[in-house]
């Protein structure tokens, strides 16, 4: 009989695998066993309080175990989860509490003074804490689960720092959909891999993308270790002691890893597969983590709302030249590029790929404007197609630079900046002039010790793109802002800018 819920089918693997460890988090180590017996609980003790088939509950938790205990038990009875972001401000997370009508809110340990600052800006609203006293006394038989296609499995809020939270919504149907899709992010899921030998590090949110990962080793019998957030000495250090064979990064977080001083003292042997995407890479930057790590990179280029487009496999990233593409468009994804002007150009990334998301939660026009009648999704992304086939993303539509004279992809600005050997690190935007139009803007972080010229820098890319791309300025700042989903965020440095 087939399963009503992608989490029904996890839960009766755990049973397959009851002995070998699935979470471990600071010193905690949970066996599948255990896992399995964890979510029942909580199930139990979450039903009957407005936990249930149709009804959705906001988790207001980190990278603790509870959370993802949490998430299981409530798909499990049918009711949908929505984690916002951490970095969303308090008063954005309580929009999104009232926004998605909660049932409740469940509060993970170590997150009581968040969870008052979040419900300090919604409407009243159950909370229930997931400490030891929810599941006290309560029996772990099996429960059955009362998922129904069309009810919402998880909401994905992107945004929310202003104005209506957009959540990107799920249904338990997606995720049945996703079950059969042919590409598989695990290493568990390779042939001739044991699949208990597998143990993934989560050291970005398990919000994001590393979650769906998670969720994917744990289904197999795989381990997961989970850090409370990125630091990548730490990182380093639980790669070797943990003996990690598994690893999703965002290209800015494999940048930091890549200038820790403790990289090429660190045992990384372990290491069989590291997939990073979610934002630009840098060419120059892959080719020296595959130099310097080892060939266990895979690119994977996907958006919440579409699903999986593209991958460059490990043996890709031989090729140098392959590195500045997203690799080879997915056997099951259907591709478009869409563009007003020359069909040789650059033009909208159009999609096709059966992983779409289900719609954007209560904005219906927005979910029109997005996918056409014929399922098309738009991506907002600027590319092209080599003759190669490989697929070449050059920009994003909302950070493409409206210059006079053009168009800046700024991508292409960025990989110029850090051909300098001072430089490790850059990020490039646009910012409002008084005549309507854009002025490029960069933001570096340099070699320790050294202080490049930001003329020597600016010349660099006219020499390279022209005089167009030349940034108005470039500011050296220590560190990158980042998002809490771990890429660059832009609008930090337009504020930055602004305040200047």
């Amino acid at each position: 009989m087939a399963p009503r819920a992608d989490v029904e089918a996890r839960l009766e693997a755990f049973a397959d695998h009851a002995d070998a460890p699935a979470l471990i988090h600071h010193d905690r180590r949970l066996t599948h066993g255990e896992l399995r017996d964890a979510v029942f609980r909580t199930a139990r003790a979450l039903d009957g309080r407005g936990v249930g088939p149709g009804a959705v509950v906001v988790l207001l938790a980190g990278n603790e175990p509870e959370g993802i205990i949490a998430r299981y038990a409530v798909n499990l009875l049918g009711a949908g989860v929505t984690q916002p972001y951490a970095g969303l401000s308090a008063e954005a997370r309580g929009r999104i509490v009232t926004d998605v009508d909660a049932a409740a809110v469940l509060v993970a340990p170590g997150h009581d003074d968040d969870a008052d600052a979040v419900l300090a800006h919604c409407a009243p609203v159950t909370r229930i804490a997931l400490d030891d006293a929810l599941t006290d006394g309560v029996d772990a038989a099996p429960v059955a689960c009362r998922a129904r296609p069309g009810d919402v499995e998880q909401i994905r809020h992107t945004g929310g720092t202003t104005g209506h939270p957009k959540g990107i919504t799920y249904t338990f149907g997606h995720h049945l959909r996703m079950l059969e899709h042919s590409w598989r992010p695990s290493t568990a899921e390779e042939p001739g891999v044991e699949p208990e030998t597998v143990r993934q590090l989560v050291c970005t949110t398990i919000a994001h993308a590393a979650g769906g990962i998670a969720d994917r080793t744990l289904s197999v019998g795989g381990a997961v270790v989970l850090l409370d957030g990125f630091d990548p000495a730490e990182v380093l250090a639980t790669i070797e002691r943990e003996r990690i064979t598994d690893l999703w990064l965002l290209p800015p977080l494999l940048h930091r890893l890549l200038d820790h001083p403790d990289l090429d003292r660190t045992d990384l042997s372990s290491l069989r597969t590291v997939i990073y995407g979610g934002a630009p890479a840098v060419p120059a930057r892959t080719a020296e983590a595959v130099r310097r790590i080892g060939r266990v990179f895979v690119q994977f280029y996907g958006q919440t709302e579409a699903g999986g487009i593209s991958v460059l496999t490990r043996e890709e990233h031989d090729d140098e030249s392959l590195l500045g593409t997203v690799g080879r468009v997915l056997p099951t994804t259907e591709l478009q590029i869409r563009s007003d002007g020359d069909d040789d150009g650059p033009g909208e990334i159009w999609v096709r790929t059966g992983m779409e998301f289900d719609g954007y939660w209560k904005q219906p026009e927005l979910t029109a404007a997005t996918r056409d009648a014929d399922g098309w999704m738009h991506t907002g992304d600027v590319g092209h197609l080599d003759d190669r086939g490989y697929l070449h993303v050059v920009d994003r539509l909302g950070d493409v630079v409206v210059v006079v004279g053009g168009h800046v992809h700024t991508p292409e600005v960025e990989n110029v900046l850090v051909e300098h050997a001072d430089v490790r690190e850059a990020a490039v935007f646009g910012a409002p002039d008084d005549d309507g139009s854009e002025s490029v803007h960069a933001a570096v972080v340099v070699e320790p010790g050294t202080h490049p010229d930001p003329e020597e820098l600016t010349g660099l890319v006219i020499e390279r793109q022209g005089s167009m791309y030349a940034p108005e300025d470039v500011e050296v700042v220590d560190e990158m802002p980042l998002t809490d989903a771990g890429k660059v965020d832009k609008k930090a440095l337009r504020a930055r800018l602004a305040a200047q």
